[in-house]
């Protein structure tokens, strides 16, 4: 009979340079897949309206002004003083153009009008996007 204690076990050991890899891997997935999902979204709170939405015209470009200011027509930022330009290349001869407009609430007024006055010098509708209020 060997009786003697074993003095020198074997260490356990758990090896995670493959859960590493897997976790990278996944990581890598869930960010290419939430930028593909929606690239270059506005993140906005849009003011809300009883009246629901509104029908539009064919030819409609959307113009989004978030809570620091910044201008973004169809989802490119613009600087306030190259706007009017830009929409200006959107205006073709016998087509009517409408601006669908989303600002954010906490946006002050003054900004909103800055905008509405470019878009009546080139004669442009302007719709103000609103979101639905919930029924109570």
């Amino acid at each position: 009979m060997n009786l003697r204690k074993r003095h020198q076990r074997p260490a356990a050991e758990v090896h995670t340079s493959a859960l590493n890899d897997i976790m990278f891997f996944l990581l890598l997935f869930f960010l290419l897949a939430s930028a593909v999902a929606n690239p270059q979204v506005v993140k906005l709170l849009l003011p809300r309206s009883q009246s629901g939405e509104q029908s539009v015209a064919k030819r409609t470009i959307s113009l989004s002004i978030n809570k620091d200011l910044q201008y973004f027509v169809e989802k490119k930022q613009v600087p306030l003083d190259q706007l009017m330009p830009t929409l200006q290349t959107y205006v073709h001869e016998g087509q009517e153009l409408t601006v669908l407009l989303y600002v954010d609430r906490t946006v002050a007024i003054e900004d909103v009008i800055e905008v509405m006055d470019i878009a009546n010098k080139l004669k442009i509708k302007l719709v103000l996007a609103t979101e639905p209020k919930e029924k109570n």
